[in-house]
This record gives structure tokens, C-alpha cells and sequence, in this order.
């Protein structure tokens, strides 16, 4: 019988033997990491924070800011549009737009659609203007982001305090701002869509028409008109050069009345009488006033003052300014500290400044120039109309972070603009400049003086901005009522009356502003869109307008009286300010627009004359089909061209004859050795090949002048760069790279150089 063997007695499980445990122990500890090695995981995944910004440039500044759990992703600016090929607006259904993806945004689409469905939490954080708020919507709507999920914040400034705190208080779209850039958007698409048609047909093809731009045009059109109806006349001034005492300086007075009345000099004649009632008479000091006066600071940089200010003392166009402003937002690697943003946004037009900021700048004013520096009260500007006081001046984001602390880290036009920036904040909020201001009435014959002196006894706000060349003083040495001064010399000068200057950059941005048309965003755009239309050029930075530019004005003018005028544009922004208030309805803010919009242009398309196809008076004959040449135009300007369009294609430029003696001396084409010709293009007039279409050679038409370059036997030539600025540069370029603003014995119509403009307060 065979027995069974004895059950061994129960044991505790933590006596089993150890044989038998470790394998247990093991397999349970496996199982327990795996659960939470998922459970992480999910968690993980549902703890995904999405960020999507604009630019790829804001990244790193703003991960940096928010450190681990969130990821972010870029739009690339705007991912959805009206369609490029058609209206896209439903008018007869309350303007209905259609919108579609923007070509070339389908990857960016479907990387933010995959990183959307895992993200737990979406936070848009796309700029804080009309412009941010729209793309926000429009990723809103193209990822399908659930509601929930949806999270829009908004900061001035890309620095860790502004980013967290947004995150901490995010909230839902502005769909007043959002209807407020749509509405926009669609006025625009609709002026630039049935307009540009009705150009096309009267004038010539390609032509173009905007709500804004045309506007902007008109201004420079108008002043141009001005400048050539305006007849110079001739006057007089005079100022002496006194001396109150052999010790003292002698100073300046200036010919102020002549018999108790304002004085008109009109020709020498009239000045050298006034000299003769002068002569040898004495000269009287009768009334000396003293006083002492204070001069504020300016304030901080708004988009427009700050496009003016880098026009006039940096020579940067708009376009440039806002792109490095851009980049001094978005942020700069500065070494150690990585990637910062330098400045707040820099599409404003308000002059609010965060009490924060404020206090760190005294703190800093104080502790780097004294007391004194630091104002009694905190300097506060003006609210400006129509001004979006949500947002702030543009400011450093750390007044600490000096523009030589950073020098090294930034290019050289962003530590230009930088430090502009830096130096115009940290002055607003100093202490006025002081100044002790004399002026004296002096009595010679017939005649009253006055001499003027200022000095300053403290420099407060401009030991950081400096003095302007306005402010050049004349120290008035101490003087007595009834003194008798000496006259060292009389000093008449011939001076004519000037005509009103032209529009530059910064004063155009400046009108602009005054007058309502456009918003800080638009201001750049307006002007490179109406330089790249041919409408206008830039010369010796002043804006010119062209012929082409001048015609369509006259045309737009007189059939769409209401489109082209300043005030009904101004009020059109008032209108789209109101639907960002929630006091208007976008639609119904269209209707008003375009009813009677619509009247102009059916009148127009009617009874415009159009321009194609004039004689040009001279009856010429076409040399190749005997066809008559008559005045053609296009985005180039005017032209002749042949009667047997499209089969006969020949062309000529208009004005060639004054140019016919360089052409004759000019060396032929060096590619097939037949005669250049002078061609009119986008551009201006050029040298081209008289065998085109065969040969396309092209060069740029010399100028009779040598190459001030020592050793360089070139000639100068006219150029344009491709914003329309032109300029001289040698015809041996590159080897030669010498470029000038103007020819070498260019002066101003008055004999003197061009002298830079004032920076606007």
C-alpha cells in the first residue's frame, strides 16, 4: 500500500520559504508598476496644455515663461481667408462670407489638428488686437475645438509675470473684436473687388482700388497739386548783432515791428529803406520780461509716434520699423537668460502705462540719477481719441535691462530701436526740464527788436533723451530798461515763400493718424501697398505721386465722392470701433455702407470716360503695322501703343526725346550687339534691347556723372530698390558698390542740402 505523505503544516505567508516568495513578490510588484506606469500615462495625457501662438518666434520666449505640461504650436499667421480667386462675400445673404484655407497651410492645419486631440486644455494665444482675435476665431472654428476645452488669454508683454497670470485668468473670444476685423476685412474685399474692374475697363488692366489706400493717395495726389500751383513770393527779414557790454557775448535780435505794426518786407527796395531809417540811430532796450518755465517730458511711444520717430533720426520705412519691433516682442536670445521679449506690443495707440512699470522705473530713475529726477507725481498723458486703452505704450518690459547691458546680444538696428524705445519711456516718466527764459524789446528809429534767450538750469528728462535742435539756446546777458546797446551788424536777408513740403513717412503716418484713417496695425501696410501699386514713389524720402496715381485719384474722386473722402473714412472707423463696443451690428453696418455704393458704381461703369486708346496729338504711325500710335496705360504709367492690339504688340515710352542724347552714346546691347532702347516699366525708364522679345537684356539708363568712388571709372546710374525708393548707384556694380540719395551737385530748390526732420513729441 503505498502511503501518501503528510500534509506539511500551514505556515504564515510571510514564513513561507524563500524559494517560494521571491517569484510571487516579483510578479506582484510587475503588475503594480504597470498600473501606474498607465496610469501616468493617462494621466499625462489628459494633463496636455496646448498653447498656440502666431509666430514661431514667440515659442521658445513663452515655454520658457510656462516651463513643463504644456507644448505649443504656431499659426503661422493667418491659416483661413476670403478665397484669392473670387469675392467670396454672399451679399444678397446679409454678406455671408466664405471662408477657405490659405495655400500652403494645410500642413500647418494638420499638425495643430493632431496636437488639438491630444491636448486636454487649449489655450489661443494669439495677439490682443482685432487682427490676434480673428485668426484666434478662425483656429477656433477650422480645429473644431470644443468649448470646453477652449481657453483665449492675451498679454502686453512676453514675460513670465504677464504669461502665468494670463494663464491663471484666461477667457472666451471677443466676438465684437471678431466681427469688428470681419466687417473690415469684407468692407475692404468689396471696395477692392468691384472697383478694381471698373479700372480694369476704363484706364487699364491690373489697376487696383482700397477703401484706405486710395484715401492715402489722395492726400499725396492733393499736395502735389498744391506744390505745383504754388507761386513763390519774396520777402524780407532782419536781425542784428548786438552787444549790451565789451565783457559780454553779443546776441541776436530779430526785426519784430516797424512803426507799433507787424512788419511785411516785401522787396529789397523796402529793406533798404528800413536799413537807411536805421542808420545811426541808437538802440534802446525799453521792456526786458523774465519768467521760468517748465518743459514735460513726451510721452511714451504709441505705433504712430514711434513709426515718425524711427523715420526722421533712423531712416527706417514703417514696414522695417514694425518688423523689428516685431522681433523685440516676440524675443531675443540675450544669453544666459535665453530668449526674452525686450518690449510690450507694439500695435497701440494708447499712452496708459501699467502702475507697475511705472514704479520700477522710479525705483530705477531714483536710484541711478537722484531724487530729483523723480517727478512729484507720476506723469499721466492724455487719453487719446478713439484710443484702445486696454492696452499700453510701448514700453521695456524691464527698464533694468539697459540697451548697453544688451548691445552685444542684439543686430544693430534692433539696439537702435531698442534703445529709442528704452530712452523715450524712461524720459516720460522723469522730471521736467527747467529753464530761465528772458526776452527784451529794443527800440532803433521806427523800429522794434526783440531778442529772445533761454538757459537751462536743469536738464531733468533730457540727460536721457537729449535736446532737440529746436531747442538751441541764445544766453541773453543781464540787461536794463533804457539801456543803450551797440549795434556790431545789421544783417537783412532775402527769403521766399515755400511751397507746403511733401508728404515723408513719418509726416504721412502723422496725417493719417490725425485724420482717423487707418489703425496702428494699418499704417505700414497702406504705405508699402500704394508704393508697390505704382500710384506713388519714394524720392529723396518724400512721396511723389505718379501720373498713374494722380489719374486714378481724379477718377475716384469725382465718382466715388463718399469713398474718397477723408471724413467719411474716418467715420468708417468710428463705425467698426462701435461694433468692437457691442453699440453696432456688423451687418448692418455693411448695408449702410454698400447701398450707396453700389449706385456709384453702376453710374460709373456707365458714364466714366475711359483713357485707353488716345491719340496722343501727333498722329505717329506704328513702324512695324503703319497702325497709329495712341496713349495706353498700366501699372507702369503712360504709354504709346499700336491700334493693332493684341496682333501688332509695339510700344513706346513717352518722353523719350530728352533722353534721346544719352541713348545715342550709349554702347549697344552687349549680349546680341543691336540698339538699346528706353522702356518704361513698373520702376521707372530703362535701357532694353532693341531686339526684344528675342533678346531681354536690360540696364539701367547712366546719368552723365562719374563715380565719385576714387579709382572707379563708372558712371552713375538710376536706380530703385523694391519698395519704389530710388537712388544712384554705379553702372560697374557689384564691383563697385557706391550708392548716393541724390547726384553730386543735387541741392533743395532753395540751394541748400537736405536737413533732417524733427523727431515728433
Amino acid at each position: 500500500m503505498i502511503e501518501k505523505p503528510e500534509k506539511p503544516e500551514a505556515t504564515p505567508e510571510s514564513e513561507e520559504p524563500e524559494t517560494t516568495a521571491k517569484p510571487r513578490k516579483r510578479k506582484a510588484a510587475a503588475a503594480k508598476k504597470k498600473r501606474k506606469t498607465k496610469k501616468s500615462a493617462a494621466s499625462s495625457k489628459s494633463n496636455i496644455k496646448l498653447v498656440i501662438v502666431e509666430s514661431p518666434a514667440k515659442s521658445k520666449t513663452i515655454l520658457k515663461c510656462l516651463g513643463r505640461g504644456y507644448k505649443i504650436a504656431a499659426t503661422m499667421g493667418h491659416i483661413r481667408d476670403l478665397p484669392a480667386n473670387k469675392m467670396g462675400i454672399d451679399i444678397e445673404g446679409d454678406f455671408t462670407p466664405t471662408y477657405r484655407t490659405i495655400r500652403g497651410k494645410g500642413d500647418t492645419i494638420k499638425d495643430l489638428k493632431k496636437q488639438a486631440k491630444n491636448a486636454d486644455k487649449i489655450y489661443l494665444a494669439l495677439d490682443l488686437d482685432r487682427e490676434g482675435e480673428a485668426i484666434a476665431w478662425h483656429v477656433s472654428q477650422i480645429l473644431e475645438i470644443p468649448e470646453e476645452k477652449l481657453y483665449r488669454i492675451t498679454f502686453n508683454e512676453i514675460t513670465p509675470e504677464a504669461i502665468r497670470e494670463a494663464v491663471k485668468n484666461p477667457t472666451k473670444l471677443d466676438m465684437d473684436k471678431v466681427n469688428a476685423q470681419q466687417a473690415r476685412r469684407l468692407l475692404d474685399r468689396l471696395v477692392g473687388y468691384k472697383l478694381s474692374p471698373l479700372l480694369w475697363k476704363k484706364i487699364a488692366k491690373g489697376l487696383s482700388a482700397g477703401r484706405v489706400q486710395s484715401v492715402a493717395v489722395r492726400l499725396i495726389v492733393e499736395r502735389e497739386k498744391e506744390i505745383e500751383a504754388f507761386v513763390s513770393k519774396e520777402y524780407w527779414e532782419m536781425d542784428a548783432r548786438l552787444r549790451g557790454s565789451e565783457d559780454r557775448d553779443p546776441f541776436i535780435a530779430a526785426l519784430e515791428k516797424i512803426k507799433g505794426e507787424k512788419h511785411e518786407i516785401p522787396d529789397r527796395e523796402a529793406a533798404d529803406a528800413v536799413v537807411a531809417g536805421i542808420e545811426g540811430k541808437p538802440w534802446t532796450v525799453t521792456t526786458i520780461e523774465k519768467r521760468r518755465t517748465r518743459k514735460k517730458p513726451p510721452p511714451p511711444f504709441t505705433t504712430s509716434l514711434l513709426q515718425q520717430a524711427a523715420s526722421t533720426r533712423l531712416r527706417f520705412s514703417t514696414k522695417k520699423t514694425m518688423r523689428i519691433a516685431q522681433q523685440l516682442y516676440e524675443g531675443v536670445d540675450i544669453g544666459a537668460e535665453g530668449p526674452v521679449g525686450l518690449i510690450t506690443y507694439m500695435r497701440t495707440d494708447s499712452f496708459r502705462i501699467a502702475p507697475t512699470a511705472a514704479e520700477a522705473t522710479k525705483t530705477y530713475v531714483e536710484e541711478h540719477f537722484g531724487k530729483d529726477y523723480v517727478p512729484e507725481k507720476p506723469n499721466v498723458y492724455g487719453k487719446r481719441k478713439r484710443a484702445q486703452e486696454a492696452h499700453e505704450a510701448i514700453r521695456p518690459t524691464d527698464i533694468s535691462r539697459t540697451p548697453e547691458s544688451i548691445k552685444k546680444n542684439l543686430s544693430k538696428d534692433q539696439w537702435k530701436l531698442y534703445e529709442m524705445i528704452w530712452g523715450r519711456f524712461a524720459a516720460s516718466q522723469m522730471s521736467p526740464a527747467v529753464y530761465d527764459v528772458a526776452s527784451a524789446l529794443i527800440d532803433v528809429g521806427d523800429c522794434t527788436f526783440r531778442a529772445r534767450g533761454r538757459h537751462m538750469i536743469f536738464d531733468g528728462y533730457t540727460i536721457v533723451l537729449g535736446k532737440s535742435s529746436k531747442e538751441e539756446e541764445q544766453f541773453l546777458p543781464p540787461l536794463e530798461e533804457g539801456q543803450e546797446l551797440k549795434l556790431e551788424e545789421l544783417m537783412p536777408r532775402q527769403c521766399f515763400t515755400k511751397p507746403p513740403p511733401r508728404y515723408s513717412e513719418a509726416s504721412l503716418v502723422k496725417t493719417l493718424e490725425k485724420e482717423g484713417i487707418g489703425r496702428p496695425s494699418t499704417y505700414a501696410p497702406i504705405i508699402s501697398t500704394i508704393v508697390d501699386r505704382g500710384y506713388v514713389r519714394l524720392e529723396k524720402r518724400a512721396f511723389h505721386a505718379t501720373e498713374l496715381g494722380t489719374l486714378v485719384t481724379e477718377k475716384l474722386v469725382k465718382w466715388f465722392a463718399n469713398i474718397m473722402d477723408v471724413q467719411f473714412t474716418s467715420s468708417m472707423e468710428e463705425n467698426l470701433d462701435k461694433i468692437e463696443e457691442n453699440h453696432a451690428n456688423w451687418v448692418s453696418t455693411l448695408k449702410e455702407f454698400y447701398s450707396p455704393f453700389e449706385k456709384d458704381l453702376e453710374e460709373a461703369h456707365e458714364k466714366m470716360e475711359t483713357v485707353k486708346g488716345q491719340a496722343d496729338g501727333d498722329g505717329e504711325p506704328c513702324p512695324e503695322c503703319g497702325g497709329e500710335l495712341v496713349v495706353r496705360w498700366s501699372r507702369a504709367g503712360k504709354f504709346l501703343g499700336c491700334t493693332g492690339f493684341p496682333k501688332c504688340r509695339v510700344t513706346k515710352s513717352i518722353g523719350e526725346d530728352a533722353l534721346q542724347e544719352v541713348v545715342e552714346n550709349e554702347p549697344p546691347c552687349e549680349k546680341c550687339g543691336q540698339a538699346m532702347v528706353i522702356k518704361a516699366g513698373r520702376r521707372g525708364k530703362f535701357l532694353a534691347c532693341s531686339g526684344y522679345p528675342d533678346c531681354r537684356n536690360t540696364r539701367p539708363i547712366p546719368t552723365p556723372h562719374d563715380c565719385p568712388e576714387e579709382g572707379c571709372d563708372g558712371k552713375l546710374v538710376l536706380r530703385s530698390s523694391k519698395r519704389g525708393r530710388r537712388f544712384y548707384g554705379c553702372s560697374r556694380y557689384p564691383d563697385c558698390k557706391y550708392t548716393s540719395s541724390k547726384l553730386p551737385e543735387d541741392k533743395n530748390e532753395d540751394g541748400t542740402e537736405d536737413e533732417k526732420e524733427e523727431e515728433p513729441e
